[in-house]
């Protein structure tokens, strides 16, 4: 499969600490791929990395066949890679459509191109029914929905996910993972940072461990979670990576 994200030796340090330490992976176009670790591995480090919040010190980042490496956040968003993160900001005092209108798109008015596509995404995403209510006032799980739908407005080639559904209930995790398959089968990529390994091996189709800035084990969700470097990496060596892994 062609490659749609691509980095090769990508390393950050900050003074001493080597946060991502040589990382070299390959995401198919259309894959979902999971990335998994304990706290402190270099996850949250290789996401702002990638997407221009943090400089690289060494190596390289291919998206799309163009080398983005120390490309600004907005100059990479626009050329298809965007991202969610753990801790949603929406403007509270804007309503839900209007924080999808917020988003940054070329020219000075809101085209009906654009206020179309923001009705798209909240009826696709089923919260098209409070657009009008103002962001303070969505639940924590709402908010994670509305968090991906500013992403989708870029309509993104490829989406990076950190731990999209913690903290939201069951019943909205469920709806939220739903519609991530949905667009999966449609083509989109992701690339998804969870500690809920139920959740990794229900959505991502291949895995790859971090450990200490670096990649430890990589393949589907059974081959890392039989892997002693994983349960190691977790748990120590006299541990039983079960206890971790479902």
């Amino acid at each position: 499969m062609v490659a749609l994200l691509e980095t090769d030796g990508l390393t950050k340090t900050f003074g001493a600490l080597v946060a991502n330490d040589g990382i070299s992976i390959s995401v198919p176009d259309g894959a979902v791929r999971g990335i998994i670790g304990p706290n402190g591995s270099g996850k949250s480090t290789f996401f702002n990395t990638l997407t221009g919040f943090y400089q690289a010190d060494g190596g390289t980042v291919t998206f799309d066949g163009t080398d983005v490496t120390g490309w600004s956040t907005h100059a990479i968003a626009r050329r298809g890679l965007a991202r969610t993160f753990q801790i949603v900001s929406p403007f509270e005092d804007l309503t839900v459509k209007e924080n999808l209108l917020a988003v940054y798109t070329p020219g000075l008015r809101v085209s009906r191109e654009k206020r179309d596509r923001a009705d798209e995404i909240l009826a696709f995403l089923e919260i098209d029914h409070i657009a009008d209510n103002e962001a303070s006032e969505m639940s924590g799980g709402q908010q994670k929905l509305l968090e991906l739908a500013r992403v989708l407005m870029l309509d993104p080639k490829c989406i990076l996910l950190d731990e999209p559904t913690a903290g939201v209930n069951p019943a909205l995790q469920n709806r939220i993972l739903d519609r991530l398959e949905e667009m999966n089968r449609r083509g989109k990529t992701f690339i998804i940072v969870e500690h809920d390994m139920s959740l990794i091996e229900r959505f991502a189709d291949s895995v790859t461990v971090f450990d200490q800035g670096r990649v430890i084990a990589e393949g589907s969700f059974d081959e890392v979670k039989g892997d002693d470097r994983v349960r190691e990496a977790y748990l120590g060596s006299e541990a039983g990576v079960e206890d971790v892994l479902p």
